[in-house]
């Protein structure tokens, strides 16, 4: 089972990116989720998709500029980034539940992707 995360890279405040998270396996049959981990902070669930992306979840810092969604035919997680804040500055990990449901917990996300780093600037 591989999570392999791409789409990183410089951007500058008010800018947009998009990640994606190709899987393979039997990965993309459960929730799933984007974290973050700042310098100097610890990892955060940004947001995260029920496996038949009806629902979703947010960390109040994104809500209204990141949106998560999944394409399941192509076994592939989204994870759009508007207006982009220099806080936003982290690395990006894609990761796999246990739960066919939204899950917050993050002892739940079993399957993790390499991560790629997102830089904002001012």
């Amino acid at each position: 089972v591989q999570l392999q995360a791409s789409g990183g890279g410089l951007a500058q405040a008010g800018g947009s990116q998009r990640l994606s998270c190709a899987t393979s396996g039997r990965t993309f049959s459960y929730a799933m989720g984007w974290f973050r981990r700042a310098p100097g902070k610890e990892r955060e669930l940004v947001a995260a998709i029920s496996s038949n992306g009806g629902s979703t979840y947010y960390v109040d810092s994104v809500k209204g500029r990141f949106t998560i969604s999944r394409d399941n035919a192509e076994n592939t997680l989204y994870l759009q980034m508007n207006s982009l804040k220099p806080e936003d500055t982290a690395v990006y990990y894609c990761a796999a539940s246990t739960r066919v449901g939204v899950t917050v917990s993050t002892r739940e996300y079993v399957t993790w992707g390499t991560g790629t780093q997102v830089t904002v600037s001012s």
